[in-house]
């Protein structure tokens, strides 16, 4: 009732961790809102009122517990009793899911005009109709309106004009949109612009922009400069919840194929809140007098509208939305649990654009084709009576008996268990839930894969989640497994297990997994739900045999990669430094041990590999192996201090030298155009300091990786920079460097190695043999190396320190700003933002087309695929692509269609068969070999053999026992001789 709520605290979440944030755990959040929200947050009180169908205070003490266990630095308590507006003074936001109109607008003003306003937040779902209204205060001021890196570009001209036309380099599109505001930095000539004040942008192009300024008295410009985009804080006018009611300004939108609805919707909850006033309960599910009520209601309440008032009322959407309004539906709760979790994020933080103010949404496509019959939504005392209620206990029977694939236990995986748990899909005798994941629960899953405690970390998730979905539904059939789906596990997911199946759900991360599945499940005709998140953002595709197209129809441009020159040579932001310093931690500290090992465990092998190759890449590589076989230099802690030092001067000394060396600041390339123009930068050698931490901070963490490689013991005091750590550094004796003459560094973009062979490699590798086996004769016996592999999630590997050192200092070479370890972990890591709130939604959103996908018979229109962002917030929602269909004469197929022959045929009959349709076939394969073409006369020879023979003899494929059928691949000509594009063949020979 609305005596019940629990409160989340933050205020005590640093309790005995100082001020920290675990950044271990966190590390994929503060990928979407950095430190100082997740401070913020941290910092922030929050009210959630309405624990519906709980019962009062047993209801709220249960969830106390279970939610105090997902994070114990929040402190969660219960609030029972009568809630009064006294309680609300403590908390920065406060959010209402089961109240009166009335007593909502009593709160929401009290919340308004308190000092300072607490943020308000009401949100209903009613069946397959849900709300969300929120009032952040007369004046909110958004920090971060949609959470988005600012956009920059390199600047190759600026024009003495007004307005001023600003040309940059076109190796990157710009991101600018008319009115942005952008400073400028590092300009030479034009300095005027250096000056830190925000300009305008007008007349945006991909690679260039005019700015609001007149330079015409400016310096004339002549090179460099960097052009940063500067977000501005807004201010957000809230109107109170009364005011709101009557004037409600714009919907915020979500479906255009319901332009109509939000007002309609924003009618029908007042209706139904007076019902429940008048009557003190929900309508009865089915009921036609109490569905009358409703719609009497709101035809009273429309009639004071005045001008706002509607032109009809869709009485048959006011049907649904009453007789199911008392059904909190699980994947509705998901859905808008994820948005108003974000929205009470936003008002602790101001990270992010609140939702202003209202947000009306339904699903009434997810009911049955077939109208239903009171008598099938009485309840039947069972735990699914508020969905039978909406859905009837015809499709409640189907969703328990259904087979389910779902592949991927983690963020998504874990959301979906717990929906598929509470609808009671796979909860009857012949219903099963199969989930497959390869992976193990590490520490920073916590921060969002909710059905894991930090106990099951190195479990297996398959059956953690799975064993904490049973806890949620006793019921439940599942069997977890451990098997990546990929064509190497076929012989566990094969024909039979697929033919079974009545839909896929993807929980995957990523898109050669899901290109596999949607592969699949288009061969075995099986309904794919498919979604996925990056931080706030999410979407999903529905993908049903015959009616959409596939997942594969459609691709994602490939992410651009910077050239290999411009990572090692010429870095220009700080993400090319990063590369880098993957690059080479990877190379010194885990291929480098590898090929030691290699060497040791197989000599002769190594070295004839070695000369077959006589590259400048083998060449490298013999020296590397060299330098860690010379016992001299790898005994003591002291050595890899020497090594560490000697690397540093190497890398951010001497291979500047002679960069600069060989291209000076004023050389210029063969078209007389400056070398260093425009995104090159000039670099600068580093000169050692031991008493710069962050350089003396940088050896000790390679030192102490490069003592791990050799099995040395490592001494407390290099742990920490201190005055023992610098002295050490101190005694190592570093020679003079002198640049040399006619070195080769490669400057092609399009150059994929750094190395080629040259006629000097042969002797030298010849040389480095004979050194080599020199050296590994005075090896102690079973001496082996320790390869390093990189793990970005433990703080105390010092793995990230020794990254995020190589990328500063050399970012420090060529003026780039440098980034503290959490941002470096963030780009070198890979690491793909990911929050609750989006993984929510989208979990919410498929199981709603889940309803559909498993009572069968919706056309397409009956579909939705969805793209949201929950920073902005926008929500898109639109109904699925058809499939590319293909004509041939009387015949059409799409690729969801594949042929069938019956019968153990020979390769005649088969284009026999073919020629039937008008289809003249001149080639026909089997996996990747050839079983026949017209153009080979040899091939003729074969034509009276059986398919699954040739198949058998060429393609060397042996049909498993368990399959009847062998595929080929078939290319046909119409008789015009144009290519027509088949489907595949299928031959069932047993």
């Amino acid at each position: 009732g609305e005596g019940e709520a629990t409160r989340e605290e933050g205020d005590a979440a640093m309790a005995g961790r100082g001020n920290e944030i675990d950044e271990d755990l966190h590390s994929r959040q503060l990928a979407v809102y950095g430190r100082e929200t997740m401070k913020r947050l941290f910092g922030s009180n929050v009210l959630v009122s309405g624990l519906q169908g709980l019962g009062a205070e047993i209801g709220a003490q249960a969830c106390v517990q279970k939610l105090q266990e997902l994070n114990n630095a929040v402190l969660v308590s219960a609030l029972t009793g009568d809630l009064t507006k006294e309680h609300l003074s403590k908390f920065q936001a406060v959010v209402f899911t089961d109240i009166s109109l009335d007593k909502a607008i009593e709160f929401d003003d009290y919340c308004h005009s308190h000092q300072p306003p607490i943020a308000f937040i009401k949100s209903e779902v009613r069946g397959l109709f849900g709300s969300v209204f929120c009032d952040f205060g007369p004046e909110f001021t958004v920090l971060d309106v949609d959470g988005e890196e600012p956009h920059t570009g390199i600047v190759a001209s600026i024009s003495n004009d007004n307005p001023a036309l600003v040309s940059c380099v076109d190796d990157e599109r710009l991101e600018f949109q008319d009115g942005d505001l952008v400073v400028f930095s590092e300009v030479h000539g034009m300095t005027e612009l250096n000056d830190g004040k925000p300009r305008k942008v007008k007349n945006a192009r991909p690679y260039s922009f005019f700015l609001e300024e007149d330079t015409s008295s400016f310096g004339a410009y002549v090179r460099g400069g960097i052009v940063t985009q500067v977000k501005p804080p807004k201010v957000i006018k809230f109107k109170p919840l009364k005011e709101a009611m009557s004037e409600p300004g714009e919907f915020l939108m979500s479906d255009f194929s319901k332009f109509e609805r939000p007002p309609l919707l924003h009618l029908a909850f007042q209706a139904l809140d007076k019902f429940r006033t008048e009557l003190s309960r929900f309508p009865v599910a089915g009921s036609t007098d109490d569905v009358q009520r409703v719609i009497e209601y709101a035809i009273s309440i429309n009639g004071t509208l005045g001008d706002r008032k509607l032109e009809e009322i869709d009485k048959k959407l006011l049907h649904h939305f009453a007789s199911g309004s008392r059904a909190v539906l699980n994947p509705m709760a998901a859905m808008f649990g994820g948005i108003v979790g974000q929205e009470v994020v936003k008002a602790c933080s101001g990270k992010f654009h609140p939702l202003y103010q209202f947000f009306y949404f339904d699903s009434v496509e997810s009911l049955p084709v077939d109208p239903l019959e009171p008598g099938d939504l009485k309840p039947k005392n069972s735990r699914y009576d508020a969905q039978i209620s909406v859905f009837g206990s015809k499709l409640q029977n189907k969703l328990e008996a259904a087979k389910i694939f779902m592949v991927g236990s983690g963020a998504l995986g874990c959301e979906f268990l717990k929906n598929l748990a509470l609808m009671g899909i796979s909860c009857s005798q012949n219903g099963n839930l199969t989930v497959t994941d390869d992976d193990v629960i590490e520490k920073s899953n916590l921060s969002r894969q909710f059905l894991f405690r930090d106990w099951n970390i190195g479990q297996p998730k398959s059956t953690v989640a799975a064993t904490a979905a049973m806890v949620i539904n006793p019921k439940l059939h599942v069997e977890a497994l451990q098997n990546r789906a990929s064509p190497e596990t076929e012989n566990v997911f094969n024909d039979a297990f697929w033919e079974n199946l009545d839909a896929v759900v993807n929980a995957l991360d990523n898109v050669t997994a899901r290109m596999y599945i949607d592969s699949r499940c288009v061969y075995f005709q099986k309904p794919l739900l498919e979604s996925g998140t990056l931080g706030a953002k999410c979407n999903t595709q529905m993908v049903i045999p015959h009616l959409t197209e596939n997942y594969g129809a459609s691709r994602d441009p490939p992410e651009k990669q910077a050239p290999m020159c411009t990572v090692h040579s010429f870095p220009h932001n700080i993400d090319h430094c990063l590369t880098w310093a993957r690059s080479e931690f990877e190379g010194l500290l885990e291929k480098t041990p590898t090929e030691v090992n290699a060497f040791l465990s197989n000599p002769t092998t190594y070295i004839s590999a070695a000369r077959t190759a006589g590259d400048a890449q083998a060449r490298d590589q013999l020296e590397r192996v060299i330098e860690c076989l010379d016992r001299d230099k790898c005994e003591t802690f002291q050595d890899s201090i020497t090594w560490a030092r000697l690397k540093f001067e190497d890398y951010f000394s001497n291979r500047v030298k002679q960069l600069t060396f060989t291209f000076p600041e004023d050389s210029v390339t063969s078209s007389g155009a400056p070398f260093w123009s425009a995104p090159k930068r000039f670099p600068r050698p580093v000169d050692f300091s031991s008493s710069d931490p962050s350089q003396l901070s940088f050896i000790l963490a390679a030192a102490i990786l490069r003592a791990e490689t050799f099995g040395i013991p490592i001494p407390e005091w290099a742990k920490t920079p201190n005055k023992l750590a610098a002295e050490a550094v101190d005694k190592v004796i570093v020679p003079d460097f002198q640049p040399k003459q006619g070195v080769k560094i490669v400057t092609d973009e399009k150059a994929t190695s750094l190395s080629s062979a040259s006629v000097d490699d042969a002797a030298v590798i010849e040389e480095l043999i004979a050194k080599l086996e020199e050296v590994s004769k005075t090896l102690p016996s079973g001496f082996h190396m320790n390869p390093i592999q990189f793990e970005k999630d433990d703080d105390t590997n010092f793995h990230m320190d020794v990254i995020a050192g190589f990328a500063n200092m050399r970012a420090r070479n060529y003026s780039i700003p440098e980034v503290d370890k959490l941002k470096a972990k963030f780009i070198a890591g890979r690491i793909i933002p990911a929050i609750a709130t989006s993984t929510a939604m989208a979990t919410g959103l498929v199981c709603l087309e889940l309803y559909k996908a498993l009572a069968g018979g919706h056309k397409v229109e009956d579909y939705r695929n969805t793209f949201a962002n929950l920073a902005i917030p926008l929500f898109s929602i639109a109904e699925p692509v058809p499939p590319k269909t293909i004509k041939h004469q009387e015949l059409s197929w799409t690729v969801w269609d594949r042929w069938t022959v019956t019968g153990n045929i020979t390769l005649r009959e088969l284009l026999e068969w073919l020629k039937e349709k008008g289809l003249n076939a001149y080639s026909i394969s089997c996996g990747t070999s050839l079983l026949y073409n017209s153009m080979f006369p040899r091939h003729k020879e074969r034509l009276d053999r059986k398919v699954v023979d040739v198949a058998r003899e060429v393609a060397k494929m042996e049909v498993p026992s368990y399959r009847r059928h062998l595929d080929v691949v078939v290319a046909c000509e119409d008789d015009d001789d144009n290519d027509v594009d088949i489907p595949l063949v299928s031959v069932y020979f047993r």
